[in-house]
């Protein structure tokens, strides 16, 4: 467990997170966890579109019932029960996630992020989410007001590396190369 490299991506929504996530996991062969699938697998079961709204409520549900780190523990048995050397979690959000990531030996946390509007036009058109269709007004104060969101520029300040997702696709998976390798070479 201890030789495990445990990566935590960090950042806001429309940064690209998933992007790297994806790209990762394609071209290294790293194993991607989330802490937000169980959530979506379960709200499937009841809806097509599974909205930020609906994930916040059924959080809320689960840890009520069975504690706030019902999250945490199923991706710790993830972890612990994974052969692979290096795992990605995706979409830290609160502080309990970055100490959860942080409670690992081997650690590291990547920031992706870009302007606002930006990352607002970019979750419009990608359209995965029933709330990605929301006005930019909407975006900013569902980011103001929103608790997994307002912690996030917090986490992002004290990662280990840092993306700014301004410019072309080919300019993110290039920084995601050299901090791969980076992090492989530690």
């Amino acid at each position: 467990m201890n030789k495990k490299i445990i990566i935590g991506l960090v950042g806001e929504t429309g940064s690209g997170k998933d992007t790297v996530a994806n790209y990762i996991q394609k071209k290294y062969g790293i194993e991607l966890l989330r802490f937000g699938n169980p959530l979506k697998k379960t709200l499937r079961f009841f809806t097509n579109q599974v909205s930020k709204e609906d994930s916040n409520w059924l959080y809320g549900v689960l840890s009520a019932r069975f504690g706030e780190d019902v999250l945490h523990d199923a991706v710790r048995r993830e972890i612990e029960d994974s052969k692979e050397e290096i795992i990605c979690v995706n979409g830290l959000r609160m502080p309990k996630d970055e100490n959860f990531i942080r409670s690992f030996e081997n650690n590291v946390i990547i920031y992706i992020t870009a302007d606002q509007k930006l990352r607002w036009e970019r979750s419009v058109k990608r359209a995965e989410k029933s709330d990605d269709e929301q006005t930019f007004e909407e975006f900013k104060k569902f980011e103001e007001t929103a608790k997994t969101e307002k912690a996030i520029k917090g986490i992002g300040s004290r990662a280990e590396f840092e993306i700014d997702n301004a410019g072309s696709l080919e300019d993110l998976l290039a920084n995601t190369d050299r901090i791969i390798k980076e992090i492989v070479k530690r």
